[in-house]
């Protein structure tokens, strides 16, 4: 029986999608979306229980108490699975920050053209942090030392990694009692690929032990080294305007869309399409100008610093070359689908790959070096230029929003005190007093086996009524966007007390906080809550939750992972990488609730998988209102606020002069 294929409509809720979707079918091209629908997923290996870590199998354990050849048992098979994934998911973000760290040590030496130190002031905080000498330095020598300091983090063999000294105090100790704080980026990684091969490590639960300390190693080191190294090169994020959905593209300018996940390449892309020589380049094609826009986390990367437009989220890449517009779409790495390339040889595009790391069959390569950036970088530019020519038929949705991105943690701290009073103050109180109920993180991918953008936007809104204050990143940000939550004029989205905070700061309902590695900014708030005091004195107590709803990488599991070792609990949507029947015969450690209730226990947060939207915002406000209880904080009131701030003012200032009297001084109509 042939499997139902959905219409357009039901893929996604995004308009434009849905009409570059329908232009698909008209032509006959297929994309992930229609794969998604033609594929049937198994459902042993999307559980976890199949094994074929040997030549021995593939085992396929589908009965209680079933092993493998070797005699493994289910929940070791799912231990194992699932710690792989999460080194998988660390090793990509950590390389990131990798490749981030030797980038500066050679700004720091001069050896990296178009490149300087934008943010002095950020390079000295974080260098201070460790201890590294700022006074009478110059910010080159500054940036050299730190610089070494983190690409030692990654082959360090001993010791703790030195990012983990910024998480609270009780966290550190807590790690450390535990026997999970990392020593190395690599040497995490290494061992969970160690410990997984056939014949080592058999026991579930301390398999996942390992698969704790290797998360910590992405966000308390790889990641947040890459989110540090960014700030400081390209500037740390504040406030700008921006839009995001395809309606960005433009029919009479050269289209260039940059795609992946790192910023080196193109923050220079955004430098080479601004230089004079390239715009009469674009001109001499014919073109009105270049118009440069972002699929995935590079968008959100140029997007939160530059206000470049995002042209949209994961699930986009193949639709933005649907609508035969684009000349170029240059890539680096991750998240980046092999079906582009077939897919563009229907249009005029050029895929163009850059990075050393990631080759696809039949694209274009063009190796990127920081040593020759800006050089390398028009040289790309040149070769979408000179393709404008071959332009066919384009079919460019109009849908486009506006939205306010580059709400970074230092922003934050910003704008809830001024210049000189700085805090997060002003937030916790607004969480003890009930005007805030909680905090949500939603973050993550997008699944086409979903329906694109909903999961994400739904939770946010539902959870906005609630008064709980929504932060985003990545294609969970784009998605946002998308619909107009990042604007200071989406208030009727929100419940009366998050109102009264959103219209005394002028903040939008749902602020981006950058790209997926950026995530670490949200370990970096949950610190500053902690340290200003009144919400507990560790991450587990403040009432806040994570959510990943359309999760679709091995990142987003180690994220997730890297958060409930923090002391988060952590709500995905899709499907559960390690739901079946645990091992009753042997007795071994059922995986779905050592990682739910197990670590729980252990680390104060858990992770949990729920594909229902309404009982995903209904669990995490069961979690932030028990956290709120056990803080002894007031009961969560929505009656209690709603009548302060400006809404109030302007409808005091409507009333008549002896309303106003009487409701000021309680005075009678004479």
């Amino acid at each position: 029986m042939a499997k139902e294929k959905r219409t357009a409509e039901e893929k996604t809720i995004d308009l434009a999608a849905q009409e570059m979707l329908i232009r698909a079918d008209s032509l006959g091209i297929g994309t992930a979306f229609h794969r998604a629908d033609d594929m049937t997923a198994c459902n042993i290996g999307s559980a976890g229980m199949c094994c074929k870590l040997c030549g021995m199998g593939p085992c396929r354990l589908t009965k209680d108490g079933s092993t493998g050849v070797c005699g493994a048992t289910i929940g070791t098979i799912q231990a194992r699975n699932l710690i792989r994934a999460i080194a998988a998911g660390a090793s990509a973000h950590s390389d990131h920050g990798r490749d981030m760290a030797f980038t500066l040590k050679a700004v720091a030496n001069g050896e990296a053209e178009g490149y300087t130190i934008r943010d002095v002031a950020r390079l000295r905080t974080v260098a201070a942090m460790y201890d590294i000498p700022i006074e009478g330095r110059a910010p080159e020598e500054i940036a050299n030392d730190l610089a070494d300091l983190y690409i030692a983090q990654f082959g360090q063999q001993r010791g703790e990694l030195v990012p983990t000294s910024r998480a609270p105090e009780k966290r550190i100790k807590l790690w450390r009692e535990k026997g999970v704080m990392p020593r190395g980026v690599d040497r995490e990684i290494v061992e969970s690929l160690h410990r997984t091969h056939i014949g080592d490590d058999q026991d579930p639960t301390h398999i996942l032990q390992h698969a704790i300390r290797t998360a910590i190693s992405d966000g308390w080191g790889g990641s947040m080294i890459a989110t540090d190294v960014s700030d400081i090169l390209f500037g740390t994020p504040a406030p700008v305007l921006g839009q995001a959905n395809l309606g960005v593209l433009r029919d009479d300018m050269i289209n260039v869309i940059v795609h992946g996940h790192e910023p080196t390449l193109s923050q220079m892309i955004v430098a080479a399409t601004q230089d004079p020589e390239m715009i009469e380049y674009a001109k001499a094609a014919g073109a009105s100008g270049i118009n440069l826009s972002g699929i995935c986390c590079t968008a959100n990367e140029i997007l939160m610093r530059q206000g470049i437009p995002a042209a949209g989220n994961f699930l986009q890449q193949e639709l933005a070359i649907m609508t035969g517009a684009v000349e170029a779409m240059i890539v680096d790495v991750q998240c980046i689908m092999q079906a582009l390339v077939a897919l563009a040889s229907n249009f005029h595009t050029k895929i163009i790959t850059t990075s050393p790391k990631v080759r696809i069959t039949g694209a274009t390569h063009m190796e990127f070096d920081e040593h020759r950036a800006l050089t390398i970088a028009k040289e790309i530019l040149k070769v979408a230029i000179d393709n404008y020519k071959n332009r066919g038929e384009t079919q460019i949705p109009i849908h486009r929003e506006d939205l306010i991105p580059g709400f970074s943690h230092e922003y934050i701290n910003y704008m809830l005190g001024g210049s000189y009073r700085a805090s997060f103050r002003p937030l916790n109180d607004a969480i003890m007093s009930g005007r805030i109920r909680g905090v949500a993180a939603i973050v993550g991918c997008n699944n086409p086996r979903s329906q694109h953008d909903f999961f994400h936007t739904y939770v946010a809104e539902q959870l906005l009524k609630q008064d709980v204050l929504i932060v985003e990143t990545g294609c969970g940000a784009i998605a946002s966007a998308k619909l107009g939550h990042m604007l200071g004029d989406s208030l009727d989205l929100v419940g009366p007390g998050l109102r009264e905070i959103m219209e005394t700061v002028g903040i939008p309902p749902v602020l981006h906080m950058g790209s997926c590695v950026d995530n670490t900014r949200i370990l970096t708030v949950l610190t500053q809550m902690v340290n200003e005091g009144g919400l507990g004195d560790d991450i587990d107590q403040v009432p806040a939750v994570g959510l990943a709803p359309e999760w679709m990488s091995e990142k987003a599991l180690s994220i997730g992972s890297y958060c409930v070792a923090s002391g988060a609990c952590v709500i995905f949507g899709g499907s559960n990488p390690v739901e079946g029947m645990p091992d009753r015969v042997s007795g071994s450690t059922d995986v779905e609730s050592f990682i739910d209730q197990g670590w729980e226990d252990l680390y104060g947060g858990k992770l949990i998988f729920i594909n229902d939207p309404d009982e995903m915002v209904n669990a995490t406000l069961a979690h932030i209102d028990k956290k709120r209880a056990a803080l002894g904080l007031p009961a969560y009131d929505p009656n209690k606020f709603g009548q302060s701030g400006d809404a109030r003012m302007l409808e005091f200032e409507s009333l008549p002069i002896v309303e106003r009297r009487a409701a000021l001084y309680g005075a009678s109509d004479k």
